[in-house]
């Protein structure tokens, strides 16, 4: 069966799992990514102020994310739509980070703004807009940071692995895949959750795979659910959007869950992830939910 899959994936061998290499380890500070946890990162989907960042902030780390993503670039649809502080909001990032000890995962959208994204965040992400723009990725991976890759909207999982491959080719190993949904004729959603992406690449990749159900959805009401769909796949962990007040959210307010939406999406997925044998809860969430209830 792996020979099969070599023969399909022959353009991204050194993507595909071998017995030399059954699973790559993201290390980000003190966390590890495709390791025995399953991580959440979590937070808005833009940077807007310091009172809605560090609100958030705190709020998720009690809620059991490890890790806060926000924008601070944002490739909007409209070019009329909020495009990010820039440099300042990566500011607030950082701030973010030494008070609540959160690591720090952002988007960067051109190569020339990698240096500058890669002082400040920890993971650099890769938007689906970008997932093709090899000398973006070529940048990102000599910059030395974790890259966080996000599928295309409409690329095949080939496509996705051949990117990965591109960053492996120049020298950073740190890559963690991410399905977001893909664009297909349904319209119901904002994308297609393609949950059987997750699980084909679980089986043949020994790169870190994560979800995020928040873009696939694009309503909150749906995306506790497809979070507990990723973890039945076996994904290592969530991107999802958390907002103290998603209604009056500079970008993606309809897809964001807020405070007490995330805690209940968060003790949701516990029964799931006990199946696979992963840790529940860090004592940090247990405090905080028994505080709260």
């Amino acid at each position: 069966m792996r020979g099969s899959w070599q023969e399909r994936f022959v353009e991204s061998p050194d993507v595909l799992k071998s017995s030399e290499r059954p699973q790559t380890i993201v290390q980000v500070l003190d966390l590890e990514i495709g390791g025995g946890d399953f991580i959440t990162m979590a937070g808005p989907c833009s940077v807007e102020t310091e009172f809605q960042l560090m609100a958030t902030a705190h709020h998720i780390r009690r809620g059991g994310a490890r890790i806060l993503r926000g924008g601070a670039f944002k490739p909007r649809s409209s070019p009329y739509a909020f495009q990010g502080h820039g440099l300042d909001g990566l500011k607030m990032l950082a701030r973010a980070r030494e008070e609540s000890g959160l690591a720090i995962v952002t988007e960067v959208m051109s190569e020339c703004d990698v240096p500058m994204v890669a002082e400040y965040a920890d993971i650099l992400q890769i938007g689906t807009r970008n997932m093709e723009n090899y000398s973006l990725l070529e940048a990102a991976a000599r910059s030395g940071r974790p890259v966080l890759l996000k599928r295309g909207m409409m690329a095949t999982v080939a496509d996705l692995l051949r990117s990965a491959q591109l960053i492996l080719d120049h020298g950073n190993p740190n890559v963690i895949l991410c399905e977001r949904g893909i664009r297909t004729f349904e319209t119901a959603t904002r994308n297609t959750f393609d949950v059987g992406a997750i699980a084909l690449l679980k089986h043949i990749s020994h790169l870190p795979v994560i979800a995020d159900p928040s873009h696939a959805a694009g309503h909150r009401e749906l995306v506790p659910a497809l979070a507990r769909i990723a973890v039945a796949a076996a994904a290592d962990g969530l991107l999802v959007e958390v907002h103290p007040n998603p209604d009056k959210a500079w970008s993606d307010g309809e897809q964001s869950l807020d405070f007490a939406g995330f805690d209940e999406m968060m003790a949701s997925l516990d029964p799931y992830l006990a199946l696979r044998g992963l840790v529940l809860t860090e004592p940090e969430r247990v405090r905080h939910m028994e505080a709260v209830g």
